[in-house]
């Protein structure tokens, strides 16, 4: 489901707000939902939006481990920020869904699939560690023997609009994942935000065919090499305001070698399990299935999201597995570096550094990470 972006196949423009708000305007009238970044509660929020007045224009955030704010930016700029806490993953593998309903009638039972009709999606101001996610979860969901109907019925309808980054984050560490700064790959168009003395202009790039009809019904002129040039020089200004890193190199064995470590005991001491890591981050999947029934012979089966941070996770018959603090945070960091490549054929993390910014207690796995490559000769 990937699309090929940054290689000169499709269009390159630019162009100025207007021409923003005439894509808005364009996707739906093509029938698609366009959801993308808002403020809500003092934080960048994913909603539906219908113009550049729903963006975030003219802020910025500050984040770092257990810390985020929306601070004014001088300009009026629309996407000087980082990811907020949301991932897109809450639209394409939604947190409740109905599997099957069952309904009584008179003598009979009656079997309802749970699927409804769903509007085509445009995903707007997608980031490249986001559009990482996305493709990892096209993996485990839409690719092999055993597909999600619902995930493969809501990823064939949708629309993509990336956004590289301006800024990164004081938790980023994309550059360590080869998943960020700049969007290659798995988008119908890209946005790049550049600011000049003279104002604000879009560098917008086709990643796909599709991308490229919209791209020709837009108000633009075609990008020149000042431009590639400017988009260039904010990209590698991007790169050096990383301030975090994650050394990746043999780090699946030292983490699965190192089950008895006495780091995970030093982070199960902070942890506090609520589960907020799992939940932000835009790869985790995990879910339960719940089932109810009323007193008119009625039931339903829901998944739900679930967490392995939750003590209930890891019940099977006899008990729970993991009844630890530290026990929990291992599964977790284990599967998500280590594991996830014997499973899915790379990492689970795709450096957004959300799981840092909303840990309560700050948490960091790079830190974690890297205290027990410090410790351990690998080898």
């Amino acid at each position: 489901m990937s699309r090929p972006g940054m290689d000169g196949q499709f269009g390159r423009v630019v162009m100025a707000r207007d021409g923003i708000d005439a894509l808005i305007r364009l996707l739906d009238r093509q029938g698609f939902r366009v959801l993308g970044p808002t403020v809500k509660d003092a934080a960048v929020a994913l909603a539906e939006i219908s113009s550049t007045t729903d963006l975030p224009v003219g802020w910025t955030d500050a984040q770092d481990a257990a810390s985020y704010r929306l601070v004014k930016h001088e300009r009026e700029t629309l996407f000087h920020y980082t990811v907020g806490a949301q991932s897109w993953k809450q639209f394409l593998y939604p947190s409740r869904t109905c599997l099957w309903r069952a309904r009584r009638a008179g003598t009979e039972l009656r079997i309802e699939s749970g699927a409804s009709p769903e509007q085509k999606m445009a995903l707007f101001g997608v980031r490249s560690c986001d559009l990482h996610a996305i493709g990892i979860h096209d993996r485990v969901f839409a690719e092999g023997s055993y597909r999600d109907p619902g995930y493969v019925r809501r990823r064939s309808n949708m629309f993509v609009v990336a956004v590289n980054c301006s800024k990164a984050g004081a938790t980023c560490f994309c550059t360590s994942m080869s998943t960020g700064p700049r969007a290659t790959d798995g988008f119908d168009l890209c946005l790049t935000e550049l600011t000049s003395p003279d104002g604000i202009t879009y560098f917008v790039e086709a990643g796909s065919s599709y991308g490229q009809e919209m791209l020709a019904q837009l108000p633009s002129r075609t990008a020149n090499e000042p431009d590639v040039s400017s988009v260039n020089v904010m990209i590698t200004g991007t790169i050096r305001q990383m301030k975090r890193s994650l050394e990746t190199a043999e780090l699946k064995p030292l983490l699965q070698k190192n089950a008895e470590h006495r780091q995970w005991l030093d982070v199960g001491k902070r942890c506090l399990n609520c589960a907020n890591c799992t939940m932000v981050c835009p790869t985790c999947f995990c879910v339960t299935v719940e089932d109810t029934t009323d007193l008119s012979g009625n039931a339903e089966r829901r998944r739900a999201w679930d967490s392995c941070f939750t003590l209930d996770y890891s019940y099977i018959h006899g008990g729970h597995i993991r009844t630890s603090p530290q026990a929990r945070y291992r599964q977790w960091l284990t599967h998500k570096l280590a594991s996830w490549h014997d499973q899915f054929g790379s990492s689970g993390c795709v450096g957004c550094g959300r799981c840092i910014t909303w840990c309560p207690v700050g948490i960091d796995i790079t830190a974690e990470a890297g205290a027990i490559r410090k410790s351990v000769k690998i080898g």
